[in-house]
């Protein structure tokens, strides 16, 4: 968590969750001070990557498309809120883009291998030069601390943890 390592926090904000405890929830509290401005490093990243394996298709299929939008819309988000948010369809509802409930819909009704077109491939491809350019600024904008700030009380949760395990185990 003190890497600027989007996944890990988006794991632990993730709201789909089997079973907590009260030290996640105290987990969840500490992560809010991991955050930074630099995390926006990991989705660039990140999304580079993606759209990569999204262009080697041969046709680019729609699933691995709505995937690049989902990060660079959860780091745009993370940069100028400090909240993660890894729900595409909950993030288009303040980017407002038309195109991401289109491709939503045809993924959920579609064949899961759905294709684009050509055409549809270039609008795409300056969507993610446009957005990619957003998150940029975003980070430039951004107000987030430079570092993580929890460092000591991510240390004391896991003494704290390992020690109920140790005792859990003597017993």
């Amino acid at each position: 968590m003190l890497k600027r390592n989007g996944y890990v926090l988006e794991q632990v904000f993730s709201p789909l969750i089997v079973y907590s405890t009260p030290e996640h929830e105290e987990l969840k509290s500490i992560a809010k001070s991991c955050i930074t401005r630099h995390h926006a490093h990991h989705y660039l990243g990140f999304a580079a990557t993606q759209w990569k394996l999204f262009a080697k298709e041969s046709p680019p299929r729609v699933k691995p498309l709505l995937y690049v939008y989902r990060v660079l819309l959860t780091g745009i988000h993370l940069m100028r809120t400090g909240v993660v948010e890894a729900n595409l369809v909950t993030l288009n509802e303040s980017a407002k883009l038309s195109y991401i409930g289109e491709l939503v819909d045809r993924k959920r009704s579609g064949p899961e291998k759905g294709t684009l077109q050509a055409a549809d491939l270039e609008f795409h491809t300056r969507e993610y030069e446009r957005l990619t350019a957003e998150l940029e600024s975003a980070y430039e904008a951004s107000k987030l601390p430079e570092m993580p700030s929890a460092r000591n009380e991510l240390n004391n949760l896991l003494i704290r943890l390992r020690l109920n395990v140790a005792r859990r185990s003597i017993n």
